[in-house]
């Protein structure tokens, strides 16, 4: 009786985890970064689709943002970004194949990665409003800062380029890490919202789909009236 209790206790079912905004937001956040990168190294009549492409950027982080307090269960800050404790005790347990147990969201590591991506993205865009070429482009905020100010936030907007990849590449290789090592497949919840789990673990739910079209609505409002704020 209680060996088969604890094989139910331990049995993988499947559970809600990446709500649809969250899912949206990551794989149009991935496609407009890509468009980004590859547009800005084309330059000339590109550049356009750069600029646009940030304002779609800036437009997801605000969303996401706000999904993080309204959203569902696995998309609230509060329900991944934990302690230095959390962290520790998972780098402790890391590579320990038999008492793995996969975290329905985010697990202490990788919230600290998301949180780290979400803030030099957030730099990215932002101080993208305020960059010049020298040449032909300012952005839409520059009169705001001045040639001063502009030429140090767009040094820098550069070379946060380069750390954005290196957090893409550690991103990358946490996925392969989890798959290869754990057999435990990260993309495929992203896709589909439900993750395989085993033991037990906390109820969770996903966010509304509409209040999701709310929030990017008016997030895509809120970057529209402060890229025309100059005008």
């Amino acid at each position: 009786m209680a060996e088969s209790q604890h094989q139910s206790a331990d049995a993988e079912r499947e559970v809600p985890v990446w709500d649809i905004g969250v899912r949206l937001f990551h794989w149009a956040l991935l496609a407009l970064v890509v468009t980004s990168f590859v547009t800005i190294k084309i330059g000339g009549d590109a550049f356009t689709y750069h600029v646009w492409s940030g304002y779609g950027i800036l437009t997801l982080l605000v969303f996401r943002l706000v999904w993080g307090f309204v959203g569902g269960t696995q998309a609230r800050f509060a329900a991944f970004v934990r302690g230095p404790g959390a962290v520790i005790a998972y780098l402790k347990g890391m590579f320990d194949r038999a008492g793995h147990r996969p975290s329905p969201g985010h697990n202490a590591l990788g919230a600290l990665s998301v949180l780290a991506m979400l803030a030099v993205l957030l730099f990215q865009a932002v101080s993208g409003l305020f960059v010049n070429d020298d040449i032909a482009f300012e952005g839409p905020l520059y009169k705001w800062v001045g040639k001063e100010l502009s030429d140090r936030l767009t040094g820098l907007h550069h070379f946060n380029e380069k750390v954005i990849l290196a957090l893409v590449v550690l991103h990358i290789a946490a996925i392969a890490f989890h798959f290869f090592y754990h057999r435990e497949n990260l993309v495929r919840p992203m896709i589909t919202g439900v993750k395989r789990v085993r033991g037990a673990v906390a109820e969770s739910r996903h966010g509304s789909a509409v209040l999701a079209l709310v929030v990017l609505a008016a997030s895509g409002a809120g970057v529209a009236l402060l890229v025309n704020a100059a005008r």
